[in-house]
């Protein structure tokens, strides 16, 4: 019950707040505009396969505006609290880390996924043209798994800093630096290449994009989120043990 009162406060700060309304907007705008020019190209192409024509270019263009948003969502979740000293003021409280960490995760996901269920754009084809729903289901799973791995990495940062844009620019630095580490493929050898390509989000996304659910992709986003919620209990742990704001 804990956790659910921390993170039905957290939903209050967001639903109160006039940034999660601008990047919402901004989210689904942009969307919807990709989904019209992605639409439009597959009418021209047409004979197309569905997942690997529209949805996989709507898809991978959801996944960039999530990299860009996200750690403007993530970067008040504990920067904030540290600044304004309530973080301390809830330590004096009968609650654990690990409660704290779940209830900020629990509820930044939850408006990422009012976020990504709003975008519902394969609705309007429904009538006109024959939609397969597995490719869907793993597209937007695929969406939702990455999304969790931002925000966890994003809570992450947070907790390490006051400055909520520094939070915001270096969580972005983090993720962008997962995400390209395999693209520059002419700069790197074989070898390296190989030991690196189990770490590209981007490698490990582009599956589900296509409409296919791989056990080894999700087993990678869900051990990338639990490893940096993790961090984020050893980040707070450490400060508390301190005393340090």
């Amino acid at each position: 019950m804990t956790v659910l009162a921390l993170a039905a406060k957290e939903l209050e700060l967001y639903f109160t707040s006039f940034l999660f309304y601008a990047l919402a907007s901004v989210f689904l705008v942009l969307s919807g505009y990709y989904f019209c020019t992605n639409l439009s190209f597959f009418v021209v192409m047409g004979g197309m396969q569905l997942q690997r024509g529209l949805w996989q270019y709507q898809f991978l263009d959801m996944q960039q505006r999530l990299l860009v948003l996200l750690p403007l969502l993530t970067m008040r979740l504990f920067a904030e609290e540290r600044k304004l000293g309530t973080l301390e003021l809830l330590w004096t409280y009968p609650v654990r880390d690990v409660e704290i960490i779940a209830g900020k995760f629990i509820a930044c996901l939850a408006v990422v996924t009012l976020m990504l269920a709003t975008a519902v754009y394969p609705l309007m084809l429904v009538r006109l043209y024959p939609v397969a729903a597995g490719p869907l289901v793993a597209g937007y799973l695929g969406l939702w798994m990455l999304a969790a791995a931002f925000v966890a990495c994003g809570l992450f940062v947070s907790a390490l800093t006051e400055n909520q844009l520094l939070a915001g620019a270096a969580t972005y630095g983090v993720l962008l630096f997962f995400w390209v580490v395999t693209w520059n493929e002419a700069a790197m050898n074989e070898v390296t290449r190989h030991l690196l390509l189990p770490f590209s989000l981007f490698d490990r996304f582009y599956t589900f994009a296509l409409g296919a659910v791989d056990t080894g992709n999700v087993s990678y986003l869900v051990l990338f989120t639990a490893a940096f919620l993790c961090f984020t209990f050893f980040a707070l742990d450490a400060r508390r043990w301190r005393g340090v704001r």
